[in-house]
């Protein structure tokens, strides 16, 4: 975070189907915030289902993302809490869409580069490793984003 820029209060995490990337974003930052910050999370072409490998992953962490519904954009368009304080994306496209939508949707975004695990190939393990290094990677960037905040 740039020094003396208050940390954000909201975070929009926006991939291409909302159905891996971007549910796992917010499904960590979850884990590291609880209701402390606003999180959500939304594809540019939502698909119809999480995928089941993001579900597993995220299963050995302990976020449940079982029951996510992938959604588009526009589920935030006239969203009565308001823009996000950040919108972060997972991928070009969501990139490039997400910054259209300022400041609809969101005061500002970020894009950090993420693959997306679906185009791994292999056995079920080494595609399942892809899918861990995805995870681990967002966890590592949410934490050095978005530090936890002090207590006392």
């Amino acid at each position: 975070m740039p020094e003396g820029e208050a940390p954000p209060r909201s975070v929009l995490f926006a991939c291409t189907h909302n159905a891996i990337r971007s549910p796992m974003a917010a499904a960590l930052t979850r884990l590291r915030f609880g209701p402390l910050l606003r999180v959500d999370s939304v594809g540019v072409r939502p698909g119809e289902w999480v995928d089941p490998l993001a579900v597993l992953v995220m299963d050995e962490q302990g976020a449940d993302i079982s029951r996510h519904h992938p959604k588009g954009l526009e589920a935030f368009e006239e969203d009565p809490e308001g823009p996000f304080d950040l919108i972060v994306t997972l991928s070009p496209e969501a990139h490039h869409r997400a910054l259209d939508l300022i400041p609809l949707l969101g005061k500002a975004a970020e894009y950090w580069p993420t693959f997306d695990p679906s185009l791994a190939e292999g056995s079920r393990e080494q595609r399942l490793e892809e899918y861990r290094m995805v995870r681990q990677g967002l966890d590592r960037r949410i934490a050095a984003r978005f530090p936890r905040p002090s207590t006392g």
